[in-house]
């Protein structure tokens, strides 16, 4: 036996070093800035009622990261899946698409579906067609957000019908401007000549993400809602909403980073949520 040991020394040493050069293309973080395993992360992440998930629009990672979270959560039992990428008055359109009635193409052409729809949320939306997942539109048309930026905040949404009314979170709606991601993002607009407003607009999409969450929410069910990362940073946003209708409810949090090196998670991204996705600022986008 002792003729094979240095075989055996070689072969561990070598494995080791291809271990060791190794690259991924993400890190995933707790809260404190400590690495977690996916597997750790996925265990983690299953014991909440409703999940946010914060993605980049044009990183793959975040897409990627986000099916393979939804078919975890489909294995361990019912799911709904919400998304922000889709308006309140397109649920009919996406409904049909849903159940067979229209083909992507009809999709397309009825819904005010984003300019990335094919390339990051098709395969989401597939699966949960192929698999009898119930998908909700949860953002407010955009046409309405840009009423409250350019008429004069939530008084605005007024002059709308009972129907439009019905695709967006019950007015009034309540706003804390003193909120730190709120009052951060002002302060930014407020030097380039915005306003309050502006500020109002981006409050109407989180109240109404939120109450579309809620509106679809079932004990027996997790809720799994995709959304650009900053409606959920540091708990604010749509969490906000949240947790002031159902503050009993279990609430998940996963924020999207993007990092040159990933192997530690750098000040400002700590507390961002329960699990950052750390990725590598080179990873390649998706427009």
């Amino acid at each position: 036996m002792k003729k094979h040991y240095p075989f055996l020394l070689a072969f561990v040493l070598l494995t080791s070093l291809s271990f060791a050069q190794q690259k991924s293309p993400y890190t995933i973080f707790d809260s404190k800035g400590k690495k977690v395993s996916y597997k750790k992360f996925i265990k983690k992440i299953k014991g909440n009622d409703v999940v946010l998930f914060g993605e980049y629009h044009n990183n793959p990672i975040s897409h990627w990261m986000q099916i393979e979270l939804l078919k975890e959560l489909h294995q361990e039992g019912a799911i709904t899946l919400g998304a922000e990428m889709f308006e309140r008055d397109n649920q009919e359109q996406l409904n049909q698409y849903l159940s067979g009635e229209i083909d992507a193409k009809a999709l397309d052409t009825l819904a005010r579906l984003w300019p990335n729809y094919k390339t990051d949320y098709a395969p989401i939306v597939d699966y949960a067609k192929a698999n009898d997942i119930p998908l909700i539109a949860t953002n407010i048309p955009r046409r309405f957000a840009s009423m409250v930026n350019r008429e004069g905040g939530f008084e605005a949404l007024e002059s709308l019908s009972d129907e439009e009314k019905s695709w967006i979170a019950p007015l009034p709606v309540e706003f804390d401007a003193e909120l730190p991601q709120y009052k951060a993002m002002f302060e930014m607009m407020a030097g380039h000549g915005g306003s309050i407003d502006m500020v109002k607009a981006q409050a109407i999409k989180d109240a109404t993400m939120a109450y579309s969450i809620l509106e679809n929410y079932s004990e027996d069910q997790t809720f799994l809602h995709l959304h650009g990362s900053f409606h959920s940073d540091f708990y604010e946003g749509i969490l906000w909403y949240l947790q002031q209708a159902s503050p009993d409810l279990a609430y998940g949090t996963i924020a999207t980073v993007e990092q040159e090196d990933i192997s530690k998670l750098e000040e400002e991204h700590l507390g961002r949520a329960d699990f950052i996705l750390c990725v590598d600022s080179d990873m390649t986008k998706s427009y």
